[in-house]
């Protein structure tokens, strides 16, 4: 019997373009003492090989049309892919890589093999919608001389990063400055920054510039409220907040809710409009009622577990907030005087409800915040009998 144990020391979340490192320990239990082997060959368990890959399994809607292209035309053919019996089609393969040819391994002994490999920066990122679905795994797989293949997945999660951070943070790296002071032995050589760091920079300045913007909600009968948001980027696990003022209004709100929402929409034929299909997920909702109110503010938080927006061929999604507000021009409405002490509020009020989308932006965040907050194992176990 062969234990293997693979572990992710940085945890299983990682970026695009990030490189995942995994470390896999082939082990042999020491065998029982009241046991003993007939011969000096048997106490030893041997392995042809093993190797490791990352896949990314694409799984679509049954009314989603999907051609395209493999990235990797000699996954089928090697030794992982004959194994894999999953839903879907391979959307990445890397090129699998040897770790070992014939390992021998006494009782009690152990060896330990560290898999490196870079995630494509245009690969897609894990994504569980209604219409498409983006999987990874780092796939382990090993063999006996004439013994099926034997399997470890070790589910990843891989956030998108804006082609327009990349871009940029590989702009800065090519940028050379020549250094006009002399050379001096003693001072630190600073080491250049990589392009992640770079990127991961980038987002931050984005999501934290504060740039407030008012939009006034009006309808057929007028101003409904003036709505301030702080900020239109934001990253997973941050706060939405905003604030309504409602002294401007020439028609009363009797209650309102914002919702956060995911637009997800296949982009398969862009032309033809028949073809096109739209989800819409709501995540986190904030309802509140304000008749009466002068000033109110709102803190939707943003789950950890959800994708940022990214686009592909085969698929986009967006984010927004949705809101609904509820209004009447019924004139029992008005606030009473102090000097009314018979006001009675109306048994009945005609409504009116107004809907209304604003569009922001959303982006990922650091690897470590996100495995912090939606917890996974980072240690896989497989037994070879």
């Amino acid at each position: 019997m062969i234990e293997v144990i693979a572990k992710l020391p940085h945890g299983h979340v990682f970026l695009s373009g990030e490189i995942v490192e995994c470390s896999i320990t082939f082990i042999h239990p020491p065998s029982p003492n009241h046991m003993v082997s007939q011969s000096f060959t048997d106490a030893f368990e041997t392995l042809a090989w093993a190797s490791a890959q990352i896949l990314c399994q694409c799984s679509t809607d049954s009314k989603v049309t999907h051609e395209k292209e493999k990235l990797s035309p000699t996954f089928a053919d090697t030794s992982l892919g004959t194994g894999l019996h999953e839903n879907g089609t391979s959307e990445i393969a890397t090129r699998p890589k040897i770790l070992f040819c014939d390992l021998r391994l006494s009782p009690g002994q152990s060896k330990t093999f560290i898999y490196r490999e870079k995630i494509p920066s245009d690969s897609p990122p894990s994504y569980r919608g209604q219409l498409v679905k983006y999987s990874y795994k780092i796939a382990i797989g090993t063999q006996r001389v004439n013994s099926p293949v034997k399997l470890l997945r070790i589910p990843i999660r891989v956030l998108p990063l804006c082609e327009a951070l990349l871009s940029e943070a590989s702009d800065l790296c090519n940028e050379t400055t020549e250094e006009l002071t002399p050379a001096n032995p003693f001072l630190e050589i600073r080491q250049k920054e990589k392009p992640l760091d770079l990127a991961l920079q980038s987002l931050q300045n984005v999501t934290a510039r504060r740039n407030p913007n008012f939009y006034m909600i009006t309808n057929l009968w007028g101003k409904v409220a003036r709505f301030c948001l702080f900020k239109p980027a934001y990253k997973l696990g941050e706060d939405i907040i905003g604030t309504f003022d409602f002294t401007v209004a020439t028609v009363e709100c009797v209650q309102f809710s914002v919702s956060l929402q995911c637009e997800e929409e296949t982009t398969i034929d862009v032309h033809n409009e028949n073809s096109k299909q739209v989800r819409v997920i709501t995540f986190s909702n904030h309802h509140e009622v304000c008749l009466g109110y002068k000033y109110t503010q709102l803190i939707l938080p943003i789950p950890l577990h959800v994708t940022p927006a990214f686009s592909t061929k085969l698929v986009s999604l967006k984010w927004r907030l949705h809101f609904e507000f509820v209004t009447s021009t019924h004139k029992g409405l008005s606030t009473p005087s102090l000097e009314d002490t018979n006001w009675q509020a109306p048994s009945e009020i005609p409504i009116e409800t107004m809907v209304w989308s604003l569009p922001i932006r959303l982006y990922s965040t650091t690897p470590m915040h996100v495995a912090q907050g939606v917890h996974a194992s980072n240690k896989h176990k497989l037994i070879i009998r």
